[in-house]
């Protein structure tokens, strides 16, 4: 079969499995770095100072204060401790919500960043950034917010409660379906695609059947990896333009949104993307369209369905039409207002998709 594609590998080193965080030292030396922040959000700042007491003289301290959809208040408090520390290097602890912090800080100072992952999120193999200032979430894409190296231990995320698990998986399978109908996508990515969201799809019911399942974390977080690496190659469609409306203008929580979402996006897009959706069903494990086995997985480990249950009033879809239809992203199908208010209106009502 006649194909022609692009693929342009990008410059990240991975060391992944259990106990992998025991390389860090070893990890920062190959930066070069003398004097790292280590970043997180309140919630994990046990875990971040446990850091920065082991790194002793190596370590410019903690900054907690990482919070969702990175406000650029936040951003810019960062930057400034960064510098006032002279650390030449940051250690981002956590989920989006912190290494989306740490690439904020390396977009304007060039700062090296070494991510730790505790969720499934992703973001940590993309060069894909968002800051929001007067309520709205704005994403753009530079090649110096990628971090230097990624360390995955799945040992790091037992402690993650199992309902964030399932929706941080969830949001993790989102960044593969996209790129399997990207319009820059090609075989390699697609490939990764497949295969990330068929081990989330195995791992997740394990870690709601056993949290302590270290077999099924390292599932999860290997599924975790393959999808943001084809989220870093295959661009954003439609999905993400909702979701990025939905978080940074309505401060719906990111992953529990992604969740919620997918089913219908799908669904919309499944006439235009035939042999994406097929393959996505293949991976998920269902007989049914891709969008049922997408709402299956989330209603049968738990997980929110509908945009009512985070809290989103129906009178806030106009609105939230009106921002998303504002600056579109491609989308393998036709886009306009009342596409956009006629999915946000399913993802609120939260019917299982036909």
């Amino acid at each position: 079969m006649s194909q022609s594609f692009v693929y342009q590998a990008l410059p990240s080193r991975v060391v992944f499995g259990a106990g992998a965080l025991g390389q860090l030292e070893a990890e920062l030396d190959t930066l070069g770095a003398r004097r790292a922040l280590v970043l997180s959000t309140p919630e994990q700042r046990a875990g971040a100072q446990a850091i920065a007491q082991r790194l002793g003289a190596r370590s410019a301290g903690v900054f907690d204060r990482a919070v969702m959809h990175v406000p650029i208040e936040t951003a810019r408090e960062a930057r400034e401790v960064a510098r006032e520390r002279d650390a030449d290097c940051a250690i981002a602890l956590g989920g989006g919500s912190t290494i989306g912090l740490g690439k904020a800080i390396a977009l304007d100072s060039g700062l090296p960043i070494l991510a730790v992952p505790t969720t499934y999120a992703g973001s940590e193999m993309t060069p894909i950034y968002g800051i929001t200032q007067d309520g709205e979430k704005r994403t753009g894409t530079d090649a110096r917010v990628l971090p230097r190296t990624v360390i995955y231990d799945p040992q790091l995320t037992l402690t993650l409660p199992v309902d964030m698990s399932i929706t941080s998986g969830i949001n993790a399978i989102a960044h593969a379906a996209e790129g399997l109908y990207a319009a820059n996508g090609n075989p390699v990515t697609r490939l990764m695609a497949q295969e990330g969201i068929r081990a989330l799809a195995a791992g997740l019911p394990g870690i709601r059947a056993n949290p302590l399942d270290v077999d099924a974390r390292s599932s999860a977080l290997y599924g975790a990896w393959l999808c943001g690496t084809v989220l870093a190659h295959g661009g954003m469609a439609l999905h993400h333009k909702l979701c990025h409306t939905l978080g940074g203008s309505f401060n719906l929580p990111h992953a529990h949104t992604h969740t919620v979402v997918l089913p219908y996006v799908l669904g919309f897009n499944a006439p235009f993307a035939e042999d994406a959706m097929r393959s996505m069903a293949r991976a998920l494990g269902t007989p049914d369209s891709a969008a049922a086995g997408a709402w299956d997985l989330a209603h049968a480990n738990g997980a929110p369905t509908s945009l009512r249950e985070l809290g989103m009033t129906e009178g806030d879809l106009e609105r939230a039409a009106d921002i998303a239809t504002q600056r579109p992203y491609w989308n393998p199908r036709p886009v306009d207002r009342a596409a956009v208010r006629a999915v946000l209106q399913a993802a609120f009502d939260g019917v299982r998709p036909a």
